[in-house]
């Protein structure tokens, strides 16, 4: 078989991808094996491929490929995420584009549109992904609103509430007005921005004196209910059972009076609004105020706006406070930093509104989750500084919101059967519903007709929550064989920015529904960043296209050159040019099978000594890779892992090792070491396959006809076995020995086809097992040990050792001898200047220890080398 001058990735990637699922060789069934188990990080169904969802995928096929060929039932579950209100953001902006409100439609009628958009465009990163190479078990594929799942979800649901851990609450929410959704408070992002504040004057009823009050929202003044004082401020002890007019609307409100109030901010008073406040509501609740909702679901004023009505909250804020000032009841403006809360999807402002919503009470349910990562550590972190966050957010855990204004997503197993507020019953299905009403109600002609289910949906977290259960069936069947074999999971890779809405509560879901831990260790990937340090994002335009990348460098060249920067944790400073090492690597791969395939075997020959020590010394070599590779995965150093690796293909097996067995021009290798060859390629072949696996199977396919049983994939990794280090450190040496030889061949124009000499002074004791090589490497027609210098040499030291070549005709003696008293002037000058530097006690004292240091290291090396030319100048003459 021919093979191509370089290696074609995009005719691999296609072939070898294609041969991998036909052979079934990613799916995985319970049998005698260990299992090794990830689920992905479900994307979003409506996403497409970006650098975060490469750098997280290719760590996990990394894990899940190396896995395979150690032998485990190597399982890694893919599917999509619902995300409710991405996804209905989206088909409520088609239908807008097509004319149709969202409004005008049924639940049923809106739920087929956004089936439609699923169906197209569901499927888009999940092909993105098999293009990048991931080993999948397509078969188990799933998405969150499968029947199955949903059902999963339901149950939880009931379950949840028939233990009393589920409520229905009139609460202050975080009202999204673009989404028209509530958020939990972890889906809030708040950021400082520059804003105003008004002084607003309210007169007191009945008299001309005002009392100024401090907003930085004016608009909500037509909402107010009450001003509040400390009743310890004597200030105001005078207005005690009065009341006073809001400015605008007119309104008569009471005075009241709580410490709630701090009588040094501000004027002391403080405007109630109950609806859009929190802290307002409390009082309100207190003292028994109304309660006035001025905004639409959208953040428009209602009729309780007055001629504001439609407006947008921000319209008004401009417009209220030019009618203010025009009455007479605006005091003054100030500049003012605000604390802005934003949704996290859309980027609206968040606005406080008052809401019957569905809360999970979580004090109970996060303790076991709290537990196992931070005292038994059942769970680890990779890095573990992220110990400190994941306390800080469950220890100061509230109940969690998990109903949604949405259409998108499980609805809601709750159904009503009256108006009031408590006439509901919770079921997994309308029929256990109904039978639930007749019992409440004692009613038994009660009818599925005489029933309404709650219209929100349950939060996607609330989804994927279950995840690592759900996928293999754990909730509606904890006893089938899947479950039992493949929970809990091994490993989770996702970014830290989700370590609170879906890691922490993956692990308390997991305590709750199978009493133990859903992974054993939690990979924090950092987000990619430019090389300028920023987040790649749309509107900059520095995010580059991730299947463009791969066409340009192919998919194994972009994960290695992403994975070469990622250090568990830490933010990727992504550069092309990583990606274009990645490609170079894979040449340099590829250039090696080649230079090996194009060698002549001979069964006629011996095998050179050399060459059996060159062998002995590469497999030392491997094996202590593999040790250093097996401690990386444990401390989950992926970069470390594939960078020791790429050391060992790049410097010790094609640098070296490739050097030390090559035949010489135009003749033979003996099959001995060409099989070895072989091998140690094979060996290196499985090192990379995780991280490369195109290429690597390419080769690997390459090398022999191999049956689907022999496929690269399916392959064993390399048996670890006992490292002979002293055979590694005498390797060192000699390569500096031969390092020595090359320096002087180069400065002295020796062509390396001419052989030559080399006498050793062994003061080291230095050992001679590696001289063949040394030979080989340097070309030596004779290497001798002898007891003295030897005159008429060039020569060098390594270590005490000393190494001389015997002049040949081929050198200019005088000239060398010119060119080595330069330099030795040169040395002995530059060592003059550095010791007066050491000489200058007030350099000594005043310098950074460091710097000391630097310069007591170059008087070193100088002195050293100045024995060097000194000795090889007494040599020549």
């Amino acid at each position: 078989m021919s093979i191509p001058a370089q290696f074609e990735a995009k005719t691999a990637e296609q072939k070898w991808y294609d041969y991998w699922m036909k052979n079934n060789y990613f799916h995985s069934k319970p049998d005698h094996r260990t299992p090794y188990t990830i689920v992905i990080p479900p994307p979003n169904v409506t996403g497409v491929l970006h650098m975060g969802h490469m750098l997280n995928n290719t760590i996990q096929d990394v894990l899940i490929r190396r896995a395979r060929l150690k032998g485990f039932n190597a399982c890694w579950v893919p599917g999509t995420d619902h995300a409710s209100i991405a996804t209905e953001a989206k088909v409520v902006a088609k239908l807008k584009s097509e004319g149709i409100n969202k409004n005008d439609l049924t639940r049923e009628e809106f739920l087929k549109h956004a089936w439609e958009w699923t169906d197209k465009y569901g499927g888009t990163i999940l092909e993105q992904l098999k293009q990048l190479g991931c080993s999948c078990d397509w078969d188990r594929t799933k998405f969150t609103m499968d029947p199955d799942m949903s059902a999963s979800v339901i149950r939880s649901f009931v379950d949840l509430y028939n233990k009393g851990q589920i409520y229905r609450g009139y609460r202050m929410v975080n009202w999204d007005p673009e989404a028209k959704t509530t958020l939990s408070d972890e889906e809030v992002i708040y950021e400082e921005r520059q804003g105003k504040l008004y002084h607003l004057k309210y007169q007191i009823e009945g008299s001309n004196e005002f009392v100024t009050i401090a907003t930085t929202r004016p608009e909500t003044i037509l909402g107010d209910t009450a001003i509040c004082i400390h009743p310890e401020d004597e200030r105001y002890f005078h207005l005690k059972g009065k009341k006073a007019i809001v400015p605008i609307c007119n309104r008569v409100i009471p005075i009241i009076f709580d410490e709630y109030v701090d009588m040094e901010f501000g004027t002391g008073c403080l405007k109630v609004t109950p609806a859009h406040d929190v802290n307002d509501k409390t009082l309100g609740e207190k003292h028994n105020l109304e309660i006035i909702d001025i905004f639409n679901d959208d953040a428009t004023l209602n009729s309780f706006g007055l001629h504001y009505e439609s407006k947008d909250r921000f319209v008004v804020r401009e417009e209220i406070s030019k009618e203010l000032e025009t009455i007479g009841a605006l005091a003054k403006v100030e500049n003012h930093i605000n604390n802005v809360g934003t949704s996290e999807r859309t980027k609206a402002v968040i606005e406080p509104r008052l809401s019957d919503q569905w809360f999970l009470r979580m004090e109970d349910l996060v303790k076991p989750a709290i537990k196992s990562v931070l005292e038994t550590e059942e769970v680890k972190l990779y890095p573990s500084r992220f110990n400190n966050t994941y306390r800080h957010w469950l220890e100061n855990i509230r109940d969690w919101n998990i109903s949604r204004q949405l259409w998108w997503g499980q609805q809601i197993p709750a159904y009503f059967y009256g108006d009031g507020k408590e006439d509901f019953v919770v079921a997994e299905t309308i029929d256990e519903a109904v039978k639930l009403a007749q019992q409440k109600t004692g009613n038994t002609s009660l009818q599925a007709s005489d029933l309404t289910q709650d219209a929100d949906a349950l939060d996607t977290w609330f989804s994927s929550w279950l995840w690592p259960m759900a996928v293999f069936g754990g909730i509606m069947d904890p006893e089938n064989e899947d479950f039992k074999y493949y929970y809990p999971t091994n490993d989770l890779v996702t970014g830290p920015d989700i370590l609170f809405f879906w890691v922490a509560r993956m692990i308390i879901a997991g305590y709750e529904y199978a009493g133990e831990k859903p992974f054993t260790n939690v990979y924090l990937t950092g987000l990619v960043r430019d090389k300028q340090g920023r987040k790649m994002s749309k509107q900059l335009g520095n995010s580059p296209e991730p299947l463009g990348l791969i066409e340009k460098f192919g998919a194994d060249g972009v994960r290695v050159g992403l994975l070469l920067s990622a250090s568990a944790g830490n933010d990727i400073m992504f550069d092309e040019e990583l990606c274009n090492q990645g490609k170079a690597f894979s040449n340099k791969i590829w250039n090696a099978f080649k230079l090996i395939k194009g060698w002549e075997v001979s069964d006629s020959i011996a095998q050179p000594e050399s060459s059996r020590v060159a062998i002995e010394w590469f497999e030392a070599k491997l094996q202590k890779t593999l040790i250093e590779i097996e401690d990386s995965f444990e401390k989950y150093r992926i970069s470390d892992a594939l960078m020791t690796i790429y050391k060992l293909v790049w410097d010790d097996f094609c640098a070296l090792f490739l050097e030390m067995i090559k035949p010489g021009y135009q003749q033979p290798i003996d099959n001995v070491t060409f099989a070895k060859a072989i091998e140690m390629l094979e060996a290196n072949l499985k090192l990379l396959h995780p991280f490369m696996p195109f290429l690597t199977e390419e080769i690997w396919q390459r090398i022999a006809e191999r049956t689907p049983e022999e496929a690269l994939i399916i392959a064993e990794w390399p048996k670890m076995r006992t490292v002979n280090e002293k055979l590694i450190t005498d390797f060192e040496f000699a390569a500096e020995v031969i390092s020595g030889i090359r320096t002087i061949r180069k400065d002295k124009n020796i062509p390396f086809k001419d052989t030559i000499e080399l006498k050793i002074v062994n003061k080291e004791n230095a050992s001679a097992y590696f001289d063949s090589v040394v030979v080989k490497l340097g070309n030596i027609s004779a290497l001798d040990y002898v007891s003295d210098k030897v005159d008429g040499a060039l020569s060098y030291r390594v270590k005490s050792n000393e190494y001389f070549i015997p002049i040949t005709g081929n050198i200019d003696m005088e000239a060398e001898i010119a060119k080595l008293t330069e330099e030795l002037n040169y040395n002995k000058g530059f060592l003059k200047s550095v010791q007066a530097k050491l000489s200058n006690e007030k350099f000594v004292a005043g310098a950074p220890e460091k710097v000391i240091d630097m310069e007591r290291k170059k008087e070193a090396d100088a002195l050293a080398k100045i024995a060097t030319i000194e000795q090889s100048l007494v040599s020549l003459k």
